[in-house]
């Protein structure tokens, strides 16, 4: 998963054609490190798909732009739009994430 370092970077990979997922998560923030447990299995899955990361305390204003209130959080943006958002609440587990991914991405 590659890290975005700045608001110009996120801008131009969410205006891909193809869809692209990101997720928004924070150091200090323990869901955030239970994801990283399990979504390298997911990325395996979903690898015909680029998956990017935010660190939200690092690139200031993108959580608040695109309503990103919990973290981790897993928005899936093409063509500069937000497609889906599967806020910290519902990303606690791999079936929630898979079950995300398969309902916005079929």
């Amino acid at each position: 998963m590659e890290a975005i370092k700045t608001e110009e970077q996120f801008n131009q990979i969410i205006a891909s054609e193809d869809p692209v997922i990101i997720k928004f998560y924070a150091d200090w923030c323990p869901d955030c490190k239970r994801m990283d447990m399990f979504i390298g299995d997911i990325l395996e899955q979903y690898n015909n798909y680029d998956w990017y990361e935010v660190n939200s305390d690092e690139v200031q204003g993108l959580a608040e732009k695109y309503e990103v209130m919990g973290i981790p959080s897993l928005l899936i943006f093409q063509n500069g739009e937000k497609l889906a958002h599967r806020h910290s609440a519902y990303t606690k587990t791999p079936d929630d994430v898979l079950e995300f991914l398969q309902e916005e991405l079929a």
